[in-house]
C-alpha cells in the first residue's frame, strides 16, 4: 500500500520518498513510491503533475492501493527520492473542487436536488444535477456559495469508524462502508470524497457560474472557481472593455450598444434590398425581347440577387436567361432560368460545353463556370 500524504497534508507540495518498484512501460516508466503526495486521477479530478528528482511525472492512477507514478525517466528501487508537485496547478484544482462541494451542498440543502456527475477540467468545471434548476434559483445559490466562502469556515477532511458513519447523513454516489474520507465544510456540506481540498472556505476566492443547459432530465452546470475565476472574469472584462470602446458606449452598457448596431445593420440591409431591387429592374429593363438567350453579368452579385435578376428577364428570353458573376481568372458564378427549356436536361449539355457545375429544377439551375466571358457568351449566343 502507498501511503497517500495529501490525505495528512492537502498543501505538501514537497517530500521524499523511497522507490518500491520501476517498470518499462514502452518510452515511460511506471513507478511506485512507499508514499506519495501526488493525487491519482480520480472522482471526476486529472492527476497531479510535476517532478521525482529529475523525471516529469505526465500521469498518477491508483491500482489495488498502490499509487503509480508515470515518469518519462526511470527511477531505481531501493533508492530515496524527492518529489514536487506543480504547486499552482494543485492549488487551483483544491480551489475549485472545493468549491464544487459547495454548490453541492448548497443545492442539496436547498432544493434536496443530488449531484449524480462531475468533471474538473483544465478551465472550468461541469456538475450534474438531478432536477431542474432555473435562473433565478440560481443566482441565489451563487449568492449563497460566495457568502460561504466569504465566512473562510473550516473543511474538515475525517475518517469516521463504520459505526459513525452509520449515524452520519452525507453525500456519495457509491455505497460505501469502510474506509470512507469524508470532506466536512462546517455548516453546509458533508460528502465523501478522495480528493485534497482547501483548509478554508476563503481560500476559494470565489465561485461563478458560466452556464446551465437541460441534462438528461436534471441540470448541468458550467462553473468556475479561485484563481480560474479571476482569469475568466479578467478576460472578459477586458473583451467587453474592447467592444465599448467600438461602440462608443459605457462598459455596463454594451448590451444596449449592440442592439443599437443590430438595429442600425437590419435597417441597412433594408436599403441595400431596396437599391439592388432598384438595380435589377433598371438592368431588365435593358434587356430587349429576344427568341434567343440572353447573358448578363454583374459584379459580386449575391446569389439571390442574381436570381432576382434572372426572374425579372425570363419572360424576354425565347430561350435562356443567363446571369453571370464572378471573373475570367476565378470563374463565374451562374444562374440560369428559362420558361421553354427543361434546364434540368440541359444542365448537362452546359456544364460540359463551359467546364461547370451545378444544377436543380426544370426551370432554374445555379452553379459555376470554368469558362472566360467571351465563352459564357459565345456557347448562349449559338442558334
Amino acid at each position: 500500500m502507498t501511503e497517500k500524504l495529501y490525505y495528512k497534508n492537502s498543501k505538501l507540495y514537497t517530500f521524499c520518498a523511497t522507490v518500491l518498484s520501476c517498470e518499462t512501460a514502452g518510452d515511460r516508466f511506471l513507478c511506485v513510491l512507499d508514499k506519495t503526495a501526488f493525487f491519482p486521477e480520480g472522482g471526476g479530478q486529472k492527476a497531479d503533475t510535476g517532478t521525482i528528482d529529475d523525471a516529469n511525472v505526465l500521469d498518477v492512477q491508483e491500482k489495488n492501493g498502490m499509487i503509480i507514478h508515470t515518469t518519462d525517466k526511470p527511477l531505481t528501487a531501493g533508492t530515496t527520492v524527492h518529489g514536487a508537485l506543480n504547486e499552482e496547478q494543485r492549488f487551483r484544482r483544491m480551489q475549485n473542487h472545493t468549491g464544487e462541494h459547495i454548490f453541492s451542498g448548497v443545492v442539496h440543502n436547498a432544493y434536496g436536488y443530488t449531484n449524480v456527475g462531475f468533471h474538473m477540467a483544465d478551465d472550468c468545471m461541469t456538475v450534474d444535477f438531478d432536477g431542474i434548476l432555473n435562473a433565478e434559483q440560481l443566482k441565489e445559490i451563487e449568492d449563497e456559495c460566495n457568502r460561504v466562502i466569504a465566512k473562510n469556515v473550516n473543511v474538515n477532511c475525517i475518517f469516521p469508524t463504520a459505526e459513525e458513519l452509520a449515524n452520519l447523513d452525507y453525500r456519495s454516489k457509491l455505497e460505501l462502508t469502510e474506509d470512507v474520507r469524508l470532506v466536512e465544510i462546517e455548516g453546509v456540506d458533508l460528502c465523501a470524497c478522495c480528493a485534497p481540498h482547501v483548509e478554508m472556505t476563503g481560500e476559494v476566492g470565489i465561485l461563478k457560474i458560466l452556464d446551465c443547459m437541460p441534462h438528461r432530465g436534471g441540470t448541468r452546470i458550467t462553473l468556475v472557481c479561485g484563481l480560474d475565476a479571476f482569469e475568466h472574469l479578467r478576460t472578459h472584462y477586458n473583451c467587453n472593455r474592447k467592444v465599448s470602446a467600438l461602440l462608443s458606449a459605457r462598459a455596463v452598457e454594451t448590451p444596449q450598444g449592440v442592439e443599437k448596431l443590430q438595429e442600425d445593420i437590419v435597417s441597412l440591409k433594408r436599403e441595400i434590398t431596396a437599391l439592388q431591387t432598384k438595380i435589377n429592374r433598371q438592368l431588365a429593363d435593358g434587356v430587349k425581347q429576344t427568341d434567343g438567350s440572353v447573358v448578363l453579368f454583374v459584379q459580386d452579385a449575391k446569389a439571390d440577387d442574381m436570381r432576382s435578376l434572372c426572374n425579372l428577364c425570363i419572360e424576354k428570353c425565347g430561350q435562356m436567361m443567363c446571369v453571370c458573376s464572378g471573373n475570367d481568372e476565378t470563374g463565374y458564378s451562374y444562374i440560369i432560368g428559362s420558361a421553354t427549356i427543361n434546364l434540368r436536361e440541359k444542365s448537362k449539355e452546359i456544364n460540359a460545353a463551359l467546364n461547370g457545375r451545378g444544377g436543380g429544377q426544370p426551370t432554374m439551375i445555379q452553379g459555376s463556370f470554368k469558362a472566360t466571358q467571351e465563352e459564357i457568351i459565345s456557347f448562349f449566343n449559338q442558334p
